[in-house]
């Protein structure tokens, strides 16, 4: 599909109209550096293969909450000092 120079012409105008001529560079930027991450994201996952392991997750530790007034959490596994009094 070729697009003729008036019709280019028409976009550019059109999007200098809808975007304003300061933000421009910004919008072209932007979307040159979101095709470079998607360019490497997709030769990542070409060089990986669909028969690529995966790796394990790594589950976070269970914390318990802190009650108001309570100076922090702490882990789930943590013994809790016994109270002698």
């Amino acid at each position: 599909m070729r697009f003729s120079p008036t019709a280019i012409l028409v976009i550019v105008v059109f999007a200098i109209l809808l975007f304003g001529a300061k933000r421009l560079p910004d919008l072209a930027r932007s979307l040159g550096q979101s095709l470079r991450i998607l360019k490497s994201e997709t030769k990542a996952m070409r060089q990986d293969g669909p028969d690529a392991p995966v790796p394990p997750s790594v589950e976070a530790p269970r914390t318990i909450k802190a009650a108001p007034g309570d100076p922090g959490s702490r882990p789930v596994t943590e013994q809790q000092p016994s109270q002698q009094g």
